[in-house]
């Protein structure tokens, strides 16, 4: 049949089927190096459930449609799996989650994947006429096939209003672009509009995805050094970033620098701020800096005017 794993009779169906149960596979437990991160501080932080709580109402809906369709094994299987480690996310930040996030995860798992998959259990096998079920159920699947895709619009404005990459799961958004790619075959191969159609969407997300993690990705090697005169040390720099992060760009064989303001007048930085090699560090004490100074090799000096 065109939904079994190894059929001969399609077997574009089948590998495409083969290849997108293994990606989705590792999907699934892309999120694992977040929650890893939850366990050890012991706190979900910035981190959003919502994309989890989706997930795991797609995999339950995936499952009533492959059940009801009776030939679709690839989609069976791999949904089963994905039902579980959702769960398991789910009950992992329900643990760690502050009052507020776990009362409203809560609010999202009852009303989403208790209340709303019940209503469509029901309406499917008792309102629903047996020849056009897989018709309404698919069309169900289909829009909350996007949900899944559209949910990390939440991290995506996160991303963008924040510049930061910090909860934006990379991993995870480059296997559901080979996942949506393996989708799509199994759904072209199968005839099945229900499961090619929200992959073309799912592509696009993910490729957003990928694109803003590398846009307002910074080095690791970023350094930033304090605003206040007396706290200044001699210090060793190698990365920079845009204008817009207050970075100073100095010329070539130079470092440079990022400077964040703490007075309350709006400056643009200190009056002298002092670029010295990482080598000269050693041997250099706060209390003699002058003395060493004139002794070694003068170090760079960037003047930057205080505006107010």
């Amino acid at each position: 049949m065109a939904g079994g794993f190894l059929s001969m009779a399609h077997p574009a169906a089948a590998l495409s089927g083969i290849a997108g149960n293994i990606i989705s596979f590792l999907v699934f437990l892309a999120p694992v190096p977040t929650f890893l991160q939850v366990y050890r501080k012991k706190s979900t932080g910035g981190f959003s459930s919502v994309p989890y709580v989706v997930a795991l109402f797609s995999s339950v809906l995936w499952i009533f449609y492959a059940l009801v369709k009776t030939n679709s094994k690839p989609l069976l299987t791999i949904n089963v799996f994905g039902c579980v480690v959702e769960m398991v996310y789910v009950v992992v930040y329900l643990v760690y989650a502050p009052r507020k996030a776990r009362l409203r995860t809560l609010a999202y798992f009852f009303i989403l994947d208790v209340a709303a998959f019940a209503l469509i259990v029901v309406v499917t096998l008792y309102f629903i006429t047996k020849p056009h079920q897989v018709k309404f159920l698919g069309s169900v699947c289909l829009a909350f096939a996007m949900a899944v895709f559209v949910a990390p619009l939440s991290i995506i404005f996160k991303v963008i209003k924040t510049k930061s990459v910090e909860f934006m799961p990379i991993g995870l958004s480059f296997f559901l672009t080979l996942s949506a790619v393996a989708w799509f075959c199994y759904g072209l191969f199968t005839k099945d509009p229900y499961v090619m159609y929200p992959n073309v969407g799912g592509f696009f997300f993910s490729c957003v995805q990928m694109a803003l993690y590398f846009w307002y990705r910074k080095p690791k090697n970023t350094a930033v050094l304090p605003t206040t005169s007396d706290s200044i040390s001699p210090v060793s720099i190698t990365a920079a970033a845009g204008a817009t992060q207050r970075v100073i760009e100095l010329p070539a064989g130079t470092h440079a620098f990022t400077i964040l303001s703490v007075s309350p007048i709006p400056i643009l930085g200190v009056n002298k701020i002092e670029v010295v090699a990482a080598e000269q560090l050693d041997g250099i004490v706060a209390a003699d800096k002058e003395h060493q100074q004139l002794n070694n090799n003068k170090p760079e000096v960037v003047e930057i005017t205080a505006v107010v």
